[in-house]
């Protein structure tokens, strides 16, 4: 379902990447993608590319990133507003690193601090969107709204995700993933999610 799932999107947004790419390049020179390396199934690394929506060089500069982030480009800024600078990752999906839904995959370290049965959402293949996505949709503007953004994406905002992807491997269905496909695509569908998918 991934594969197919994934290979219809490239197929539906073909248009959509090309131009984002046409637009990234015209605007913000090369590189048009910014490649991470994030923490796969299994604890394996992987390489996930993004539409790249900062100023070349600052996306170095820490994974925590909030609203009116200076890093961020105009561009850049629609383009995570709307999420379709996750739209490479389409590929990966079809390479197999990635599914559709799931938990979204850690930077190194991050991994290193799930501890106990926090480490079986490991087990999982990493997804473009999923609870912890959706539940934290406008997580830039919270953090731009507390005073120490990083210890309180550690303390609070780490720990609130891995409990949602915990139960979501838990609690997981097919009926689940649609419905946080859908709840991605709108939020009118966050009513209909699973409550053990939902930020409490």
């Amino acid at each position: 379902m991934d594969i197919v799932g994934a290979s219809a999107g490239m197929v539906v947004m073909g248009p959509s990447i090309v131009i984002i790419g046409v637009a990234l390049r015209r605007t913000m020179g090369r590189p048009v993608l910014y490649r991470q390396v994030r923490i796969g199934r299994g604890g394996r690394p992987f390489v996930m590319p993004k539409f790249r929506t900062m100023i070349e060089g600052e996306g170095s500069r820490g994974s925590v990133t909030m609203a009116d982030d200076s890093r961020v480009t105009r561009l850049g800024r629609a383009l995570r507003r709307t999420r379709l600078d996750e739209l490479p990752q389409l590929w990966c999906v079809i390479r197999g690193e990635m599914s559709l839904v799931g938990p979204r995959p850690d930077v190194p370290g991050y991994a290193d601090m799930l501890q106990g049965r926090d480490r079986a959402v490991l087990e999982l293949r990493p997804g473009i969107t999923g609870p912890a996505t959706i539940a934290f949709r406008d997580e830039e503007s919270l953090l731009a709204s507390v005073a120490d953004p990083l210890r309180y994406n550690d303390e609070v905002v780490y720990p609130a995700k891995t409990r949602l992807n915990v139960a979501y491997l838990e609690h997981w269905s097919l009926r689940g993933d649609c419905l946080y496909l859908l709840a991605t695509l709108h939020p009118a569908f966050e009513r209909w999610l699973p409550r053990s998918g939902r930020a409490s």
